[in-house]
């Protein structure tokens, strides 16, 4: 006879409400980053100063929490660095994102991808394909075009420039050398722009926190990336979402824009990275 699934697993699992209360106390501490007198922290973690202070003493004695004898101010301790350091060690910037795709693509019903910056340039290491019936033939392992994608353009955006504009001279020559072959009533592709007019197109990426891509690499196809940043501020990740021309949202404030952004800025929280680095 099988085993029926017992009702008390659905029901929420008892936790110890002081620990609770304490940690109201660590994230706004965490959320102003720098030390607090105790109003302040009070009023950051919205309770009573009296029912904060016996908290900061028992933080203070096991390390996560030390206060400065001339200003009075609370700052985290020696075991919120170590457990911080353990929780950067053990986050894995894939896995993190690879997790938020699902929701991402059924909120904004178009196919979502994330990228790393690899020996080749910006590679596709995970996709969730769309909801829609129309879908976008992309890959695990599709190298993105550097001046030619939104992905391409906004990794560019972030790295050494000397080293975006020796790959932006290759791309030059490899399309100069392997010109794409003409089809009828399909535009050309881009020419590789020169490093002046790319730089100028990398400040806008800049500008919005985005990089967006107008069907340049595959003509009715658009794509809006966002950057995700690691605790080092760098760039560690894109989040690229793609769909056809069509029914596909561009405007930088767009509802598809807000809903990368916010994924990518998930992700970065989620493994101790700003949001706009």
């Amino acid at each position: 006879m099988p085993a029926q699934d017992d009702p008390a697993d659905e029901r929420p699992q008892r936790g110890i409400q002081s620990i609770e209360v304490g940690g109201q106390v660590l994230r706004a501490m965490a959320h102003t980053g720098q030390p607090m007198a105790l109003k302040d922290l009070a009023r950051e973690a919205d309770m009573p100063a009296a029912k904060i202070h016996p908290y900061l003493v028992s933080f203070a004695r096991i390390g996560l929490m030390e206060q400065d004898p001339e200003s009075g101010r609370y700052f985290l301790g020696p075991l919120a660095l170590q457990l911080g350091l353990i929780s950067l060690k053990q986050a894995n910037p894939v896995q993190a994102a690879a997790a938020e795709l699902p929701g991402l693509a059924q909120r904004i019903g178009h196919t979502v991808a994330i990228a790393v910056w690899g020996s080749r340039g910006a590679t596709i290491v995970r996709l969730e394909e769309s909801p829609a019936p129309i879908h976008v033939n992309m890959r695990q392992g599709t190298v993105f075009s550097l001046a030619g994608t939104a992905t391409g353009r906004l990794f560019a955006a972030y790295r050494d420039a000397r080293e975006i504009k020796a790959l932006l001279d290759d791309e030059r020559r490899r399309q100069k050398s392997h010109p794409a072959p003409a089809i009828a009533n399909v535009p050309p592709a881009r020419a590789v722009p020169a490093w002046r007019e790319f730089e100028r197109e990398l400040v806008e990426v800049r500008e919005h926190g985005l990089a967006r891509s107008d069907g340049e690499t595959l003509p009715g196809v658009n794509a809006i990336a966002a950057p995700v940043f690691d605790h080092e501020a760098q760039v560690v990740l894109a989040v690229t979402a793609i769909g056809p021309a069509s029914i596909f949202d561009l405007a930088w404030r767009g509802a598809i824009a807000r809903e990368v952004r916010a994924c990518a800025g998930r992700i970065s929280r989620r493994i101790g990275g700003t949001v706009d680095g």
